[in-house]
């Protein structure tokens, strides 16, 4: 778990940020006194009383030892411009006004889940109802999970029916070419897996209250990448071992912020947990193998990594799909084979939506 250093007044009770993040960090509470030779680290809370500045020179030496890209909120008095002034002056990368709010510290240190809503940049979304219903609740799933509140589930079950809904009637050429267009791979990605999901299970004859149950699914599968840092989540490249190693805990971090939803299906529950598992045991986050993986599973996890290859990125064009689908047949035993070859109707539709 990531760590969250918050030096406070001593003697007074954590506020209530700290308990609204206590899911995501793990925190510890400092004195300026008990700073010792320890380096900061990649998440500091200063929440002090700037107008005492007999410790400012330490402070800022202190900061300065700070690693590349570390974030140091100040919590400083609401019209306050000397506080700000001597928070930036200290070592502050930004401040946030008392009382502080969790959602708005963690926008702070992780980045805005607000910025992977769609934008004017995506007008074909706009015009999608079912689509634009589908991002606002993605928007709603990632930001409520971000904090630990309650989700709503029935938003999640009304957009999960217009999927299934749009799919059944505009076809997955239609759906994979606009989704294609949302400017956050998160969202798109997101949004790829559930159509092909649904897509997937209309294929092989499921009833529709099982394509509704994908479509939900799809829609929180990857819920658990709401406790990565953004700078991870949406970096314009390729990740280096160590962000991959933070960006492989989401499928466990998915469960966990689940786990307390009432009524939340256990298969819901199955499938978020171990979208990435392969029946060769080469999988992650549990290494299960054959017959430990559900049909439901199987499925999501195949949706999931052909939507990963045909999705649009910024630093790669999207594969083909038949291109796509040649992959799925190359990873062989990790897959379930009988599923994969009915699979290749996705491959046509990948073939048809817009490069």
């Amino acid at each position: 778990m990531n760590q969250l250093r918050v030096f406070k007044v001593p003697n007074r009770p954590p506020a209530r940020y700290c308990r609204q993040l206590a899911g995501l960090f793990e925190i510890e509470f400092s004195e300026f006194a008990n700073i010792g030779s320890a380096r900061p680290g990649p998440y500091t809370v200063i929440d002090l009383d700037l107008s005492d500045a007999s410790h400012f020179a330490a402070f800022k030496e202190w900061l300065s030892r700070k690693p590349e890209g570390a974030k140091v909120i100040f919590c400083t008095d609401k019209g306050s411009h000397l506080q700000d002034t001597r928070a930036y002056a200290i070592g502050a990368t930004d401040v946030l006004r008392r009382p502080v709010d969790g959602r708005a510290l963690l926008g702070k240190l992780w980045g805005e889940v607000s910025v992977m809503s769609p934008g004017p940049s995506s007008p074909a979304i706009a015009k999608s109802p079912a689509i634009a219903t589908a991002v606002d609740t993605l928007q709603s799933i990632f930001t409520s999970a971000c904090v630990g509140e309650d989700l709503n589930s029935s938003a999640i079950q009304s957009a999960s029916t217009a999927v299934v809904g749009h799919v059944e009637t505009q076809g997955l050429t239609a759906w994979i070419d606009t989704v294609r267009t949302h400017h956050s791979q998160t969202y798109q990605h997101c949004l790829l897996v559930t159509g092909l999901a649904v897509a997937f299970g209309q294929q092989l004859g499921l009833s529709k209250a099982d394509r509704q149950r994908l479509s939900f699914a799809g829609m929180l599968h990857d819920i658990g990448k709401a406790r990565i840092p953004l700078a991870i989540l949406e970096k314009p490249g390729r990740l280096d071992e160590q962000e991959l190693a933070v960006m492989r805990k989401h499928p466990q971090y998915g469960f966990d912020a689940l786990a307390t939803v009432p009524d939340l299906q256990g298969e819901m529950l199955d499938m978020v947990v171990h979208h990435h598992e392969f029946l060769d045991g080469s999988g992650y986050p549990h290494g299960l193998r054959a017959n430990e993986i559900s049909d439901l599973v199987r499925i999501i996890t195949i949706s999931d990594v052909f939507g990963a290859l045909i999705e649009r990125r910024s630093y790669k064009p999207p594969l083909t799909g038949d291109a796509a689908y040649q992959i799925l047949l190359d990873m062989g035993p990790r897959l379930d084979k009988d599923l994969v070859r009915e699979f290749r109707f996705a491959a046509q539709a990948g073939r048809e939506a817009a490069a």
